[in-house]
C-alpha cells in the first residue's frame, strides 16, 4: 500500500514537472512590445501593442489586458491600438494572452503613463488675515455650513519638542476661539478630515485607525480599520466618494459607508511622480492637495492624477510669528459662499483667506 501511494506520489509530481516545463518552454515564444519600444506615453498617445512570434505558430486570436482589465482582441497576429486617453497616469501592465494551435502563451509587458499638461502657476490675492492657534499643529481644514472645522495632530515641534495635541474641533475663523473640541491621546497622532452627509470623517497617521463623528455633536458614531497599512495624511469627498492621500504620490478613493478602497491614482507633473501629498480640498471637480515642505497646492485632475495648476505660497510663511516650533503649510478649506480659500499651516498663528486667479 505504501509503495503504491509513493509511486502515485511520484508519477503526480513527474507529471507537474514535465507541466511547467513545457510552460517554461514556451515563454520565449511570443513577446509583446509598443510602438517603437516606448517606455513612457502620455494620454493623447496610443500605443500599438503588437507580438512577435519567434516560432512561427499559428496564432488564432490574442486577448490584451491592462492591469487585469481586457482591453481588447485581435485575430491572428495584427497590432493593436490601445488609445490611452481613458487612463490613469502610472504604470500599466500590459499582457497578451495568444491562442494558438490549441494551446494557450502569455507575454507581459509594462509602460508608464506620464502627464503631457505643463501645469500653470496661478496668482492669487490676500483678502483678510485671522488669528490662528500657535499650538495647533494642522492637518485638516474644512468649511461645513459656514463653520470652520479643524484636525490637529500632536506635532512634537522642531525645536522645542513640546507636543501639540490631536484633536478635532469647531472654529470661529474669524476670531480663532474653539466652539467644540475632541482630543485624543498621545498614541493618537490626528490627521486629515472631511464632512459628509453632516458626518466628520478623520484619519490618524500611523495607528490604521479612523474616526467618524456627528458634525453637529461630534459624537462618535463609528471607528473604522483601514483597508491597507498605510498611512494617513490628508482627506476630502466629493459628495459620494472620500479621497485620502498616504505621503506618497497615491490618492485613494474610498466607499464612504465602508471605508474600503475602491481604487486610487498617481499624480504626476510631467513625467514627474508628485510625492508626499498632504492635505486635501475638493473644490469646482479638482482636488487641491498640499505638498508637505514645498508650501505650494497642487490642483489635482481626480480622473487621472494630472497636476494642471500649481499655487505657490511661500510669501505666506513670512507673515506669521517666527517662533521655534513653526512648520509648513498645511491646511485648505474653501469657502464656496465668498469663493476664497483659508490656509493655514502647522503651528501658525495666522490664517490667510485668499482668492485664486485663474
Amino acid at each position: 500500500m505504501k509503495k503504491h501511494n509513493l509511486l502515485a506520489f511520484i508519477l503526480l509530481a513527474s507529471l507537474f514537472i514535465a507541466c511547467e516545463d513545457k510552460e517554461k518552454d514556451k515563454s520565449g515564444w511570443f513577446v509583446l512590445s509598443t510602438t517603437d519600444n516606448k517606455a513612457q506615453f502620455t494620454s493623447d498617445e496610443t500605443a500599438t501593442l503588437s507580438i512577435t512570434n519567434t516560432k512561427n505558430k499559428t496564432v488564432d486570436s490574442i486577448v490584451f489586458f491592462s492591469n487585469d482589465q481586457r482591453i481588447g482582441a485581435v485575430k491572428g497576429t495584427s497590432p493593436f491600438q490601445y488609445r490611452l486617453a481613458e487612463e490613469k497616469l502610472g504604470y500599466l501592465n500590459l499582457k497578451a494572452t495568444i491562442y494558438f494551435e490549441k494551446e494557450t502563451a502569455e507575454s507581459t509587458h509594462r509602460i508608464e503613463l506620464i502627464s503631457n499638461i505643463e501645469p500653470k502657476l496661478l496668482k492669487y490675492t490676500l483678502v483678510n488675515t485671522y488669528p490662528h492657534d500657535i499650538k495647533a499643529y494642522t492637518q485638516g481644514l474644512e468649511f461645513h455650513r459656514d463653520t470652520l472645522y479643524e484636525g490637529t495632530g500632536n506635532g512634537a515641534g522642531n525645536t522645542t519638542g513640546i507636543k501639540g495635541v490631536s484633536s478635532l474641533r469647531k472654529t470661529n475663523y474669524k476670531t480663532g476661539e474653539v466652539y467644540k473640541i475632541v482630543s485624543y491621546p498621545d498614541a493618537i497622532f490626528g490627521e486629515g478630515i472631511t464632512i459628509l452627509n453632516n458626518k466628520v470623517y478623520q484619519l490618524s497617521w500611523q495607528n490604521l485607525v479612523g474616526f467618524i463623528y456627528d458634525a453637529d455633536t461630534f459624537k462618535e458614531i463609528k471607528r473604522f480599520d483601514y483597508a491597507k497599512r498605510i498611512d494617513g495624511w490628508g482627506l476630502c469627498n466629493d459628495g459620494q466618494k472620500l479621497y485620502q492621500s498616504d505621503g506618497t504620490e497615491k490618492i485613494y478613493t474610498l466607499n464612504a459607508e465602508t471605508q474600503q478602497i475602491e481604487g486610487h491614482i498617481n499624480v504626476y507633473s510631467g513625467t514627474n511622480k508628485i510625492k508626499a501629498v498632504n492635505e486635501l480640498e475638493w473644490i469646482d471637480g479638482k482636488i487641491y492637495g498640499n505638498i508637505y515642505q514645498k508650501d505650494a497646492i497642487a490642483i489635482i485632475n481626480p480622473k487621472n492624477g494630472a497636476v494642471e495648476s500649481v499655487i505657490y505660497l511661500g510669501d505666506l510663511k513670512k507673515l506669521v510669528t517666527q517662533h521655534p516650533d513653526i512648520d509648513v503649510l498645511n491646511g485648505i478649506a474653501y469657502n464656496p459662499k465668498t469663493k476664497t480659500l483659508f490656509v493655514t499651516g502647522k503651528n501658525w498663528d495666522k490664517m490667510f483667506e485668499i482668492r485664486v486667479e485663474e
